[in-house]
């Protein structure tokens, strides 16, 4: 599933390509793309239709772009396997290509952007927007959004998800606290999208081999200057990944380019089963955890 670096990295790419476009057309391929905008299809292409694109902004995996006059927004979520691609009208088709959203920029050319999903567990939906519950930033757009009316803004689909480490109203020592007030395993708190968000479970394996913390280890049995440790190297790991344009690892992940990122060739445990840890030789080992895998090295990274 796509994680905060993939999701800044599309982020990226559509605001330097539609930032002030208007949309001119819809083209639905697929309708349950738009399962989550339960007005239906028809109000989706009303909302959407002769709109213009503010900004595109993000916090953790989910990502908006402000509409018109900045009460509304299209909201995208990309689930397992969403691809979000910027294409001329020209360029020949994309296989599993669900809706298609024409765009005119604001030097008059004409753009698509398709919304390539092979799993369907991503979606399109316009929704409201609403006061952030901190009076903050909605989410992070590299300062673009600054100072404008939908600055503090989220969608209210949106408005539960807690800030991610890279947002600059990320509040360290409150996270700490409430981390050292969950029982869980430190990896399961690191993947709970209420307390922090945009971490999943490539960068929370990958965070934890930096940390030497065992994915198990009890967060409240945690010292506040070794969890402070751990979100700092995330956000150092989460910097990487996006430098490095996220991680893609088969066909699913791409930017808007059409293009794959590289940080698989960086990462440590993630994906690593049998070889050699980069600090103690040990085989990396790779455990059923929450129907899906934990990686991690048994000597450098003890369950206590």
């Amino acid at each position: 599933m796509p994680e905060l670096p993939e999701v800044e990295t599309v982020r990226a790419g559509l605001a330097k390509s539609i930032t002030n476009a208007t949309v001119t057309g819809l083209r639905i391929h697929d309708p349950r793309s738009l399962k989550r905008h339960l007005s239906g299809v028809q109000d989706f292409q009303k909302k959407l239709v002769g709109s213009k694109v503010l900004d595109v902004v993000r916090r953790g995996k989910f990502l908006w772009l402000p509409l018109g006059g900045g009460t509304t927004a299209l909201v995208g979520h990309l689930g397992m396997s969403g691809q979000m691609l910027v294409r001329t009208p020209e360029f020949p088709e994309d296989k599993l290509n669900r809706v298609t959203i024409e765009f005119e920029t604001k030097a008059g050319e004409a753009l698509e952007l398709r919304f390539v999903d092979q799993r369907i567990f991503g979606s399109l939906a316009i929704d409201d927007l609403t006061q952030t519950r901190d009076g903050g930033a909605g989410g992070f757009s590299a300062g673009k959004n600054r100072d404008k009316p939908w600055e503090n803004l989220i969608p209210i689909s949106a408005s539960h998800i807690a800030r991610d480490p890279l947002d600059e109203a990320f509040d360290k020592k409150a996270v700490i606290e409430k981390i050292r007030n969950r029982k869980s395993g430190i990896k399961r708190v690191l993947l709970d999208q209420n307390l922090l968000s945009g971490i999943g479970n490539i960068y929370a394996d990958e965070s934890l081999w930096l940390a030497k913390l065992h994915f198990d280890r009890l967060a409240d049995g945690i010292s506040r200057a070794k969890l402070g440790e751990l979100l700092d190297i995330s956000n150092q790991v989460l910097k990487a990944a996006v430098s490095q344009g996220g991680t893609s690892f088969d066909q699913q992940y791409k930017n808007v380019n059409g293009e794959s990122g590289f940080f698989s060739q960086q990462l440590y445990a993630y994906g690593q089963t049998d070889k050699p840890c980069a600090r103690c030789q040990s085989p990396i080992r790779r455990q059923a955890w929450a129907n899906r895998g934990s990686h991690f090295c048994p000597k450098c990274q003890r369950p206590s």
